[in-house]
């Protein structure tokens, strides 16, 4: 028996029809709490930074293809396309690259005091290659470009595997050598005479000469 159509509503593809403002407002809300357990896990070499940073050392990994040493380290060199071949202590001294005085903190208060967020380039790292960290114990207006710093290292007990397990750096005892720059040479304001009067005016030599003849 053929069935009627004409009494089967046709189907509604639009999807689901909106709430009014007034169903939205008196609509039922559950509170709950997400108990969202994770791992991360930071891989080999960075790992190995870390736990380096832990025991007070700097590591980084050195690549014997373009003879760098990189820190922080990485397990693939991206200028050879190779893997790195060794891990290797830097020092805790370095160089400031730059440097930011910060008035405003990420929040937006204002310090009286800046933080000085600074790129130092390691002793030990190859050229161009730093970490960014924080100095103290400086006053600000004496921090410039090339100034020698050291890690100041958190107490044993309290560290934990982290960059900030180095708590800032500050200027090495005797600051950056100075180097002296010559002055630019002053123009000279005498005017030199043109070759045609050069050739006109006589030597004082033969000028005294003529005068006893």
């Amino acid at each position: 028996m053929p069935r009627d159509n004409a009494a089967t509503p046709p189907l509604d593809l639009r999807g689901p029809t909106s709430l009014s403002d007034k169903e939205f407002r008196s609509g039922i809300g559950v509170d709950f709490a997400v108990e969202a357990r994770y791992a991360w896990d930071a891989g080999v070499a960075i790992g190995g930074y870390l736990d380096g940073l832990k025991k007070g050392v700097i590591l980084g990994r050195t690549c014997h293809g373009c003879d760098r040493t990189l820190v922080p380290p990485r397990m693939f060199c991206e200028q050879c396309f190779r893997p790195t071949d060794a891990w290797t202590a830097v020092r805790d001294t370095g160089t400031v690259n730059t440097f930011s005085l910060a008035y405003i903190t990420w929040d937006m208060r204002e310090l009286t005091e800046p933080d000085i967020p600074a790129v130092i380039d390691l002793d030990g790292a190859s050229p161009g290659i730093g970490i960014m960290h924080k100095l103290g114990d400086v006053d600000p207006k004496s921090v410039h470009t090339g100034m020698r710093v050291k890690a100041v290292w958190k107490p044993p007990a309290e560290r934990e595997g982290s960059i900030l397990d180095i708590a800032y750096w500050t200027p090495v005892e005797g600051g950056s050598p100075k180097v002296k720059r010559k002055a630019p040479a002053k123009a000279s304001t005498k005017k030199k005479p043109s070759p045609k009067a050069a050739a006109k005016k006589p030597s004082k030599a033969k000028a005294k000469k003529g005068g006893r003849g």
